[in-house]
């Protein structure tokens, strides 16, 4: 067989940005990207295949063993993670095998491509000499034309690729992203073949409405970046021409549900019922998604679906379908309690939509909702905050996710905090939101520390609460209330409220 053309590798580094939460609780979700960019190389003509070192829990000498085993042209690290603002956090592993991989295996090229990277271009290659190359934006076209050169001349002809000439860092003129009419060509899904799918598991709660068990698991994208413009938000800053932030860049692809619903032939084949459908908004476009799930419907599967919607795209009229499909879950993006806080970040698009009554609708046709919680929004202070964690506890839904604001590098946000000279995290696992090093925003009004002891004392009141111990054991059983409780008692280690406790 001759030389693997390209390893896409999937780093590890859960432990430091899970802490304890890693071991049993935090989801391993099969490296979407990784899969769709090894497909598409292999459409191409190129031997392509894929090392998901977090799924095979392996430290940095047994993946750089691996990767050498492997003996690639190039070693491209698919920096993304479980939801788009996750790349950020997810390059403190990746750098870290990177350096070590650089050391041992030299001749490797190594590649870097994710939202990160797209974001801070310039500036990876800048602080990290183990990097050799970078994609600007998606990397599609990038990567693959990358393989048809010998990876050392012509490199400047390789649109939307980052690289060093004698020291100096080069970015060539961006690369178009692959337009909605041509996914099926240049995407033609996900080297599943290449991903060991029995090691993936699905989020604890996730579990909850297919008998507590996580695995199987599979996640996949139908549609690719969002038409919205929230500036806490940098899904879109792949698509990004010459401006450094994502802001503009919106823009909303999808494939064809005939094409998709292959993937989910697969899932059945496979005896897999927990799926993530990890679009950032799959409850958008009913020609899209109310088809898919009308096929889904037809085959009669049986699944376990989670999948995000915003509260103004969800309607009634949906619901019945969306539940026949298998959507057991709905993640809302509620963001804050408060209108004025939430009109700030999503620029007005939803302040007056009555979110009890949507919450109340879609659990009327028995789908679970998990709503999404932001503290430390620019507008923040400890009474909205309070306000926002109050409509938690008052609407006590299946599930809460609870954040802390960071200015995730492609984010407008980001630039926002950068003129302003807000503190950022310094380094890559302070932009997760459970690692020791977490580094949220201050608002107008508090300070970082305030908004992160805010954000974990309200995560463990909802977890704990015994309004929503009751539901989960009325809904789902007495396991659930068990996980979840069990779950409560890994306390988070913070480094900035350490320091504040033990600052004289």
């Amino acid at each position: 067989m001759s030389q693997l053309d390209i390893l896409f590798v999937h780093p590890n580094a859960s432990q430091k940005i899970y802490q304890d939460l890693s071991k049993d609780f935090s989801a391993i979700e099969p490296p979407i990207w990784a899969g769709m960019l090894a497909a598409h190389c292999q459409k191409k003509g190129f031997h392509a295949d894929i090392l998901d070192c977090e799924a095979w829990h392996m430290d940095e000498a047994q993946s750089v063993a691996r990767i050498k085993e492997a003996n690639p042209k190039v070693s491209c690290f698919v920096v993304y993670g479980q939801q788009p603002s996750a790349s950020s956090q997810n390059m403190e592993g990746a750098v870290a095998l990177a350096e070590a991989l650089k050391v041992e295996f030299p001749q490797t090229r190594i590649l870097f491509v994710g939202g990160h990277i797209a974001a801070l271009s310039r500036e990876v290659l800048e602080k990290h000499p183990c990097i050799d190359m970078v994609c600007q934006n998606e990397g599609v076209y990038t990567i693959s034309n990358l393989l048809k050169t010998n990876l050392r001349d012509k490199l400047d002809q390789v649109d939307g690729l980052g690289y060093r000439d004698n020291g100096r860092v080069v970015l060539n003129r961006p690369s178009p992203i692959v337009p909605k009419q041509d996914l099926p060509e240049e995407m033609p899904g996900i080297a599943w073949d290449k991903l060991p799918m029995e090691r993936y598991r699905t989020s604890l709660w996730h579990s909850y409405s297919n008998n507590c068990e996580r695995q199987p698991f599979a996640a996949l994208y139908t549609s690719l970046g969002c038409p919205m413009k929230c500036s806490f938000c940098m899904i879109n800053i792949i698509n990004r021409r010459e401006n450094e932030y994502s802001d503009g860049s919106a823009v909303f692809r999808y494939w064809d549900p005939d094409f998709i619903i292959r993937d989910f032939d697969y899932f059945a084949k496979m005896g897999i019922k927990n799926v993530k459908i990890a679009d950032e908004l799959f409850v958008l476009n009913p020609a899209h998604f109310m088809k898919l799930c009308e096929l889904i419907i037809a085959r009669g599967y049986k699944f376990n679906i989670w999948c995000y919607s915003r509260v103004d795209t969800v309607k009634e009229q949906y619901l019945e379908t969306l539940k026949k499909a298998g959507v057991n879950w709905l993640a809302l993006g509620i963001e804050s309690g408060n209108t004025k806080v939430r009109k700030d970040v999503t620029k007005g698009r939803f302040e007056d939509v009555d979110i009890r009554s949507v919450v109340k609708k879609i659990r009327a046709h028995d789908i679970n909702v998990i709503a999404n919680y932001i503290f430390g929004l620019p507008e923040d202070d400890l009474t909205t905050m309070q306000t926002t964690l109050d409509l938690a506890l008052e609407m006590n839904t299946e599930e809460a996710n609870f954040y802390s604001a960071m200015a995730y590098p492609g984010s407008p946000l980001y630039g926002e905090a950068k003129k302003k000279g807000w503190k950022l995290p310094g380094r890559y696992a302070g932009f997760s939101q459970h690692s020791w090093y977490a580094q949220p925003l201050p608002t107008k009004y508090l300070t970082a520390e305030q908004v992160l002891e805010f954000r974990d004392k309200a995560w463990m009141k909802y977890h704990t609460s015994p309004a929503f111990l009751a539901l989960l054991k009325k809904r789902f059983g007495q396991t659930a209330v068990d996980e979840t409780l069990r779950s409560t008692q890994i306390k988070l280690k913070r480094k900035i409220l350490e320091q504040k406790v033990t600052a004289p």
